[in-house]
């Protein structure tokens, strides 16, 4: 099969994000990871609660600190060449620390945005999962018990349990972040179209989460459960990377992340506790849910205005990147972002540990 340049340069681009970048990020993630596996069962029994807290605080400090000291070294070593290919000379350890800039002028929107995010997306989602797929709590919750790292979701006391799971579920949802959109999604998009950095990163977060398909729980269970999860983890994705890539802020995608995942959190312990997901719905669902219906009448505007430049970027991904493009090359330039987004997410096994 005979390649355009075309087609040979919408390749090259990508595999060197991958070579240059991301296997080496990864790897080096995976070599720091490894530390605290040694160190903190000097001070934690593995399975305790302590445990699963440490574990997850002290990873999302490894790869916050990690990533861009690794950028730094990689930039160093692949200089020349980046600038060959990367449209200006940025430093890309800078250009990942500044989107965790919070000023006096937007810190009111970053949260603004990270609770409609939370309240307008994250929240119907999971309630309406929850409400018309019944059985999706229990799957969840007998994925997760078993991992040594979650012990929290079957501690009878609620005082302990709502201490560990929002500093859990806030360090989840501060590494996940980091490195769906804050690393691959941001600094994708300063190799090749953003929108293909926003595929790539969103299939990345999408297929992690359908990776629970290789849970032995899972052969007891619907197989298209994690299917289901997929979907809305790929579309959250693409969601969060627009805005992240927009306002170049990650917190409003941080905030919301950690919302949802204390609110979900929250479905698990109830169901293990014994708790109809009804009653649940009652005290913590609806509540939230009309929280939710207040804000989108309350910033309409906003939220009209960002639907409609995230639809018209959307939209972009499939037309020409150039107009020398040809419908082959689209179709090339697509197949190529799901082949990386997918070797990606394998390379990601490295650092799921």
């Amino acid at each position: 099969m005979v390649f355009s340049e075309r087609k040979k340069e919408i390749a090259k681009v990508r595999f060197t994000f991958f070579l240059h970048e991301v296997a080496i990020v990864f790897i080096f993630l995976f070599i720091l990871l490894i530390i605290p596996m040694f160190l903190i069962p000097l001070i934690a029994e593995e399975g305790s609660n302590l445990y699963g807290v440490l574990f997850y605080l002290i990873r999302a400090v490894i790869i916050f600190l990690g990533i861009p000291l690794i950028l730094y070294l990689t930039n160093l070593l692949f200089d020349s060449k980046k600038k060959i290919i990367l449209d200006e000379d940025v430093s890309a350890s800078f250009g990942h620390l500044k989107m965790f800039k919070m000023t006096k002028k937007n810190y009111k929107y970053q949260i603004l945005y990270g609770f409609l995010l939370f309240f307008l997306v994250f929240l119907p989602l999971g309630f309406f999962t929850y409400l018309l797929v019944p059985k999706m709590i229990e799957y969840q919750a007998w994925a997760l018990v078993f991992t040594s790292t979650n012990s929290y979701l079957i501690i009878n006391n609620y005082f302990i349990f709502l201490i560990s799971v929002i500093i859990i579920q806030v360090s989840v949802a501060f590494a996940e972040e980091t490195i769906s959109r804050g690393f691959l999604a941001k600094r994708g998009s300063e190799y090749f179209l953003k929108m293909s950095a926003v595929m790539i990163s969103s299939l990345y977060f999408g297929l992690g989460h359908f990776a629970y398909f290789l849970n032995p729980i899972s052969q007891f269970y619907p197989s298209w459960f994690p299917i289901v999860w997929f979907i809305e983890t790929f579309a959250v994705g693409i969601i969060l990377a627009l805005l992240v890539l927009r306002k170049k802020w990650i917190f409003p995608a941080i905030i919301a992340h950690a919302l949802n995942n204390i609110v979900a959190a929250h479905s698990i312990w109830s169901f293990i506790q014994g708790i109809d997901f009804q009653i649940v719905a009652l005290y913590l669902y609806y509540p939230l849910l009309i929280i939710g219906i207040m804000l989108l009448v309350w910033n309409y505007a906003i939220i009209k205005e960002g639907l409609l430049t995230g639809f018209k970027v959307f939209k972009t991904y499939f037309r020409k990147d150039s107009k020398k493009d040809t419908k082959g090359d689209r179709i090339f330039r697509v197949f190529i972002d799901i082949l990386l987004g997918g070797i990606i997410f394998l390379m990601g096994f490295l650092i799921a540990i």
